[in-house]
């Protein structure tokens, strides 16, 4: 019975030994737990700095100068006298129409000038004798106001003569069609021996002045009143604004163009109104109905606030929210409104100010409350790195106190 007694106590002595050593060392891990570090996060702190507002928007290439070239006469297509595709100048011939019946006809208003200018002379010399021969009384004064209305008529018969002479001249000068504009002619919708009508509605031909193009963008209204409103309700129109061209296959144009104006009535279907922006076009490389985007500069935001896209979520509701470092270091979360994207940054309307410290990184490991130690972005991390080195050699001396 005292050996069953002793070797019980014996068995017993071990396992009070390693519970009272599991206790000590649970104890160093329970006490050690609050002395761990809160977390760290990477931190953006908001200034205001001046933002260039730019809105891409799609557009259209179109002529700066379109002229339609149309008959001002009837006739006979005798010559085309330009190539298709090619470049013509203002003034060059396109069309010689057959013009004998306009050239018979302007010989013939010249032929009627010469009689009625022959008959203004002798009516002048014979109203000139009356007004002689009135003053000593061989002729009455009713033959002299016949003689003297004779030569009225005459003046009036050769003024109507010579503008007969006029308006052949100039249809028989319409009988070569000409350029109204330098530019580029497209095809010809008729060929030599074709009859063209005066003022037809089809034209002969279209030309187009390309070595300036316009691109026509579309803005929506809701757009605009935000830009007015990111702007401080200034007018954006006072200032030059430029804009880059992107091409369709995604390469940047060359030259930047102008805006030109911007119209004064929005679309009632679309909701939108028009943009119109110069572009020069040296190269010829923009061409009518082309399809290219815009990116316009609408005006300069002198004090502006940019938070980095990494730090602005969304809800499920869409509403916007940042995750920031408050008061002793604490994550606040905050409600917020953006307008647009600048680059890759938000542009704040309202939420955030100037000195907020935006979280940008460790927002997995984070919530509402909690202490955190804040990192500026592209800061030197030796600082940071000291104190965890510190707690890395204090545990081998708490272990080997356990």
């Amino acid at each position: 019975m005292r050996r069953a007694h002793l070797n019980h106590f014996s068995f017993s002595l071990p396992i009070l030994a390693m519970t009272a050593l599991l206790a000590a060392c649970g104890g160093t891990q329970q006490g050690g737990m609050p002395n761990m570090p809160p977390p760290e996060v990477t931190v953006v702190t908001l200034k205001p700095q001046s933002v260039d507002l730019r809105r891409e928007l799609p557009g259209r290439v179109s002529a700066r100068l379109v002229a339609e070239v149309r008959p001002q006469v009837s006739g006979l297509v005798r010559k085309m006298l330009f190539t298709e595709g090619g470049l013509v100048k203002a003034g060059q011939v396109l069309y010689q129409l057959d013009d004998a019946t306009y050239r018979a006809a302007y010989s013939s208003a010249q032929a009627d000038q010469q009689r009625a200018e022959a008959a203004l002379e002798a009516a002048r010399l014979a109203a000139n004798r009356g007004s002689e021969l009135v003053k000593s009384k061989l002729i009455s004064a009713q033959d002299n106001d016949n003689l003297q209305s004779t030569f009225k008529q005459a003046e009036a018969q050769v003024a109507a003569a010579r503008a007969s002479v006029e308006s052949n001249r100039v249809n028989l000068a319409y009988a070569r069609i000409t350029s109204p504009i330098t530019g580029r002619i497209g095809k010809s919708a008729v060929t030599e021996g074709a009859l063209v009508v005066a003022n037809q509605a089809q034209p002969l031909a279209t030309v187009q002045q390309l070595d300036q193009v316009y691109v026509d963008v579309t803005q929506s209204s809701g757009e605009w009143l935000q830009l007015r409103r990111d702007l401080g309700g200034s007018e954006s129109g006072k200032v030059r604004r430029t804009a880059a061209i992107t091409l369709e296959d995604g390469q940047p144009y060359a030259h930047e163009g102008v805006l030109q104006f911007s119209d004064v009535t929005v679309d009632q279907n679309t909701g939108s109104f028009l943009l119109r922006v110069l572009v020069p076009n040296p190269e010829s490389l923009l061409m009518p109905g082309m399809y290219v985007k815009a990116t316009i500069s609408e005006g300069q935001l002198a004090s502006g606030l940019l938070a980095p896209q990494q730090g602005i979520t969304r809800d499920p509701k869409g509403n916007a929210t940042a995750m920031v470092v408050g008061a002793e270091n604490k994550v606040e979360v905050r409600n917020v409104s953006v307008s647009r994207t600048v680059g890759d940054q938000w542009l704040v309307s309202d939420g955030l100010k100037a000195g907020d410290r935006v979280i940008v990184e460790g927002l997995q490991k984070i919530q509402p409350g909690m202490p955190v130690r804040p990192a500026e972005a592209g800061a030197a991390p030796a600082a940071a790195a000291a104190p965890a080195a510190r707690g890395q050699g204090a545990a081998p001396s708490a272990a080997g106190g356990g």
